[in-house]
This record gives C-alpha cells, sequence and structure tokens, in this order.
C-alpha cells in the first residue's frame, strides 16, 4: 500500500474517533477484516491499529478485538489542572491501573449477573447504602486503624462526592474552613463553589504549621479544618503522631470540625492511627476506591459521628440519592473477597517502583514526595515561570500541572506536580527525562 493511502487511513479513523463518529467503547474491525476492505497487507493493517494505539486513540484486548478510547476531558477538569488531550502523555492526572483489572471487572459482572439479588440493583437504595455494605466498609476500615459501627458508615459516589456531602450538611455559606496552603485542588473547587471562606495553614517541611493554626482559630471563627494528614496531596508527607495530637488538641479546644480526606492513605504502610480515631467524636473521615481500585468505579464512603449521621444522609438524598446499586455491589463483593487489599498492595508496589524511576530520572534535582505515592512535588528555580514550562512541556506532549490548582494563599508558588500513575513505565520514563531536560534548560 503506498504509505500516502496508508496514512490517510489511520488519519480517516483518527478523524472520526476525534469527532465522534466512532464513539467510545465501539469495536472496531479485525485486522483480517480491516485488510480485506481496504486490499492491505495483514501486517500493513496491524501497522495502521498500532499507530492509532500510539496515539491513544483505541485499545486492542487479546482475544476481543480493537476498541476506540475514551479521550475526552469534561472542560474544566482539574479545576485549572491542563485537559489533556489524545496522544499526550499524561502526568497531571492519576488514574493508576494495573494489567489484568478489565478482567477482574468482567468476572464481577458475569458473578453479578448470576447473583439471586439482581433485581434488588434495579431499586432505588437507602441514601446510606445497604447495611451489609455499610458493615462490610466499617471491617475494611478496621485495616486503616479506624473502629467505628456500620451505623457510622454511608456510601458516597466517590471521595470527592463524600467531601461534597460533608460541606453541604455540616457548613453553612460564609463559614471559614483552615487549610494546607497548598491542597488538593478539588476540594478548593468544592469550598469555592459552596461559598465558604478558606484560610491557608502555612506549611513546614512536614507537614501544616499547627501554630499557625492555633493563632488562626483566636483572630477567626474558624469552624473546620481539612486535613489529609496521611499521604498529603500534592506534598506527600505523612504527619507523625505528635502532630496529629497537637491537631487534635487545637481542634478540641476551638471546637473545630475535622474533614480527614483519606483517598491515598492506603498507599503508606505502618501510618499512624487516623484522625478519626484520635478525635472521634469531631471527625468526618472520607475516602474510596478511585485510586486503590479505579477512578471509574465511583464509590467511596465517609464515616462520621452518629449525630451528624442523619444530615450527610440528607445531603446524598439531595444530590445522587444513593449510589447507584450495581456500583457499590461489585465494590463491596471486592471488599469481602480480598480483591480490594490486594490492588492495595500491588498499587503500593507499583507506586514505589515509579518513584524510584523519578528518583534515577531527576537525581540532582530537589523535589518532594513520598516513597510509596503516586505523585511529586517539584519546585522551580526562582527565576522560572512554572506556566511557560508547563506549555513547553505541553508542546512536547506531555501534560502537567502547576502549583495553581493547589494554591489557596495569595503567594502561588513556581512549581510543578508530576502524577505518576497514568502511563506504562516506559512512557513515563520517557516523560521524566523531558522534564527532567526542559526544567534544567
Amino acid at each position: 500500500m503506498p504509505r500516502a493511502r496508508y496514512k490517510n487511513l489511520v488519519d480517516t479513523f483518527a478523524e472520526d474517533i476525534r469527532s465522534g463518529r466512532l464513539s467510545p467503547g465501539e469495536r472496531l474491525p479485525t485486522h483480517r477484516q480491516l485488510a480485506a476492505r481496504h486490499g492491505l497487507a495483514l501486517v500493513t493493517a496491524s501497522r495502521v491499529y498500532s499507530e492509532l494505539a500510539a496515539m491513544g486513540l483505541v485499545s486492542g484486548e487479546t482475544g476481543r478485538g480493537t476498541f476506540v478510547r475514551e479521550i475526552s476531558l469534561p472542560p474544566g477538569q482539574g479545576s485549572g489542572q491542563m485537559s489533556v488531550a489524545p496522544g499526550m502523555l499524561d502526568l497531571n492526572f492519576n488514574y493508576p491501573s494495573l494489567p489484568g483489572q478489565a478482567e477482574l471487572l468482567r468476572t464481577a459482572l458475569r458473578q453479578l449477573a448470576l447473583s439471586g439479588d439482581l433485581q434488588a440493583l434495579l431499586r432505588y437504595q437507602p441514601h446510606a447504602g445497604r447495611q451489609h455494605e455499610r458493615a462490610a466498609v466499617a471491617r475494611h476500615l478496621l485495616s486503616r486503624g479506624l473502629t467505628v459501627e456500620a451505623d457510622q458508615v454511608l456510601l458516597v459516589s466517590g471521595a470527592q462526592h463524600g467531601l461534597a456531602v460533608t460541606l453541604m450538611a455540616l457548613l453553612k455559606p460564609g463559614d471559614v474552613i483552615a487549610v494546607d496552603a497548598l491542597t488538593y485542588s478539588g476540594f478548593k473547587v468544592l469550598a469555592e463553589t459552596l461559598h465558604l471562606e478558606m484560610l491557608a495553614i502555612p506549611l513546614t517541611a512536614s507537614g501544616p504549621d499547627l501554630d499557625h493554626l492555633h493563632r488562626l482559630c483566636r483572630k477567626h471563627p474558624v469552624r473546620a479544618v481539612y486535613s489529609m494528614p496521611t499521604v498529603h496531596n500534592p506534598l506527600g508527607w505523612v504527619m507523625s503522631l505528635e502532630q496529629r495530637e497537637h491537631l487534635v488538641a487545637i481542634a478540641r479546644q476551638h471546637n473545630l470540625m475535622i474533614i480527614e480526606d483519606a483517598a491515598y492513605a492506603f498507599l503508606a504502610e505502618h501510618a499512624p492511627p487516623p484522625l478519626a480515631t484520635l478525635a472521634p467524636e469531631r471527625t468526618v473521615y472520607v475516602g474510596g476506591f478511585s485510586k486503590s481500585v479505579a477512578t471509574g468505579l465511583r464509590v467511596g464512603f465517609v464515616s462520621a459521628p452518629a449525630a451528624w449521621v442523619k444530615a450527610l444522609e440528607r445531603s446524598i438524598m439531595a444530590t445522587t440519592w444513593n449510589v447507584p446499586g450495581v456500583m457499590s455491589a461489585i465494590a463491596v463483593a471486592w471488599l469481602d473477597d480480598g480483591t480490594v487489599a490486594q490492588l492495595e498492595a500491588q498499587k503500593r508496589q507499583d507506586a514505589r517502583a515509579r518513584q524510584a524511576l523519578a528518583a534515577q530520572v531527576l537525581k540532582g534535582l530537589t523535589y518532594i514526595s513520598h516513597p510509596s505515592s503516586y505523585f511529586l512535588w517539584l519546585p522551580l528555580a526562582e527565576e522560572a515561570r512554572a506556566d511557560q514550562i508547563a506549555m513547553t512541556l505541553q508542546r512536547e506532549n506531555i501534560a502537567v500541572s502547576t502549583a495553581e490548582p493547589f494554591a489557596v494563599s495569595a503567594h502561588v508558588p513556581h512549581a510543578l506536580r508530576l502524577a505518576l500513575g497514568s502511563v506504562d513505565m516506559t512512557a513515563l520514563r520517557e516523560a521524566l527525562l523531558a522534564v527532567r531536560k526542559v526544567v534544567a534548560w
């Protein structure tokens, strides 16, 4: 096949995928069918699909065929972080996945289809989840060092939804909440959307400046503090037991509610007890399975003092009514059969390997990370501009985030947050080498 005609076929497929004429998940002709349809050699037909796969537009599944990938990101996703175009190496968002997870889902769906309880999943569920599902999550939390009753657990549609229903239920517009000066970008957008006033807690090398938090509480009517004590996003720290006890003491002195975000807590082994264990009377603990299992499994959980459960249920009712029964059934089955624990262990190992690769490639550069986290924080030289570096990398088909989406205070540092969990190791090495080249220029 002449090269021009071969390239035209690749371009036609690419245009059809990007325009939506070929839908995400649509099965494409087999290699032999494509070859016969266009009069190609089989090796040339295979090359067409290989190029489309390299562009991030299709994926091949052994024994099943070639499928169109989901390539779109909704406008504004990432709250200021750059959206990722097709074919980009993504160091912007974290959606860690392990080989074989698609087969796990396929097996789970087959098992669910044989379930005698299938009809029940077509109906509305209790707002906080079915009782046996809440009990399963309570058992799971024991592995995190948190002992709670099933009635204190509520199922939500991902950890982000858990944060949303917590703020909606327990705070009101105009309330003041203390947050780390660099914090999870999704929480920042949520607080702004709900018209909460955020006060920044300055940072130290190992955690928030808690003495400054104490001073904030003496000067302002702070109602709550939002904290990620175990694998902070984006800085990766794990607060010591002494720091946690200090934070709890401040919260009790000033009657603060504590919102503990545990989205990445599974990555740290042998961490100190959760804040919810140290201050169970005032802490809402929020987690989910997006990072430990898959971002598409929109199931999370909230654990809260019994007195707050009804208010949280009302917020769930007002937003999603309940977690979809099919999703919660899969998540709970994987909790009960040990799949979640297995995936968490494998992802800790995967994250350590990625951090080791980053340490090798970025040797000599100063950055901040946890040895088993899926991200790192790369401060830039004083004269460097993060936005210019991010745009330079974008032109090289590498997506990164600047500090802006994470910054609460007026001062936004020039730094990059690199997500390590969304590309394979070969692509990660390539992307990190490009980052090093641009940053060190």
